[in-house]
């Protein structure tokens, strides 16, 4: 990855150095997990994803996953309301760095802003009341297209990566946890997210977020 760009990090100090958090960026390339973490490498963090828990069960990629702290999700209906709370737990109890997408899948936006996000990532924060921290990249498009599957090696790309303040998540808490206190804060999230992308590319974000249901777009995302 360091062949194939050069990482310019804008506010990187905004990251935590110690103790849980979540960080939610952008997403609009199969690569951009694998940008995001090294950015945090970078900023001395070792990041933690919510993986498939059939993932594990791999004789080779379970242990190297298992190794590297990443945590399992089960995907079936009965389990999706209780896993990401467990999730949100060891979060707190291990002081960890999670990496959640809010978009839960790559953008449909046709210019590439984030669309209306999913309550995952707000739902864990303020279940284990630790930061939520966006972040916005810009550059990946280069390195691997939305949907595509080669990379481009040559000539070596530039991706800007910024990081923004916590996202103030006061007004949510130590209120019951319902559907649409969980939208509401997670509309703040998504706004913070276009707003460092914006600044990236040098131009305002839509006034609408894309919404996939409103456009017949079928979501086919991860928590």
């Amino acid at each position: 990855m360091t062949v194939i760009a050069r990482y310019r990090i804008v506010d990187g100090e905004k990251l935590p150095k110690s103790g849980a958090f979540i960080l939610a960026p952008n997403h609009f390339s199969e690569i951009d997990p694998v940008v995001i973490g090294v950015v945090m490498w970078k900023l001395g963090r070792m990041p933690r994803f919510l993986a498939k828990a059939s993932v594990f069960k791999i004789p080779l990629g379970g242990r190297l996953l298992r190794a590297a702290g990443q945590i399992p999700v089960e995907r079936t209906t009965n389990a999706r309301g209780a896993e990401p709370l467990k999730a949100a737990a060891r979060a707190a109890d291990e002081g960890l760095a999670v990496v959640i997408y809010p978009e839960g899948s790559l953008t449909r936006d046709p210019d590439l802003w984030p669309m209306r996000g999913k309550t995952g990532a707000v739902r864990m924060a303020l279940e284990a009341d630790i930061p939520l921290i966006p972040a916005a990249h810009w550059g990946t498009q280069l390195v691997m297209p939305r949907y595509g599957r080669k990379i481009s090696i040559f000539p070596r790309k530039t991706i800007t990566v910024k990081i923004g303040d916590p996202v103030d998540l006061s007004r949510f808490r130590g209120k019951p946890i319902t559907a649409s206190l969980l939208t509401e804060a997670t509309d703040v999230l998504m706004a913070d997210i276009s707003q460092l992308l914006a600044e990236l590319r040098g131009e305002p974000a839509p006034a609408e977020r894309w919404d996939p249901a409103k456009n017949n777009q079928q979501e086919t995302g991860r928590f």
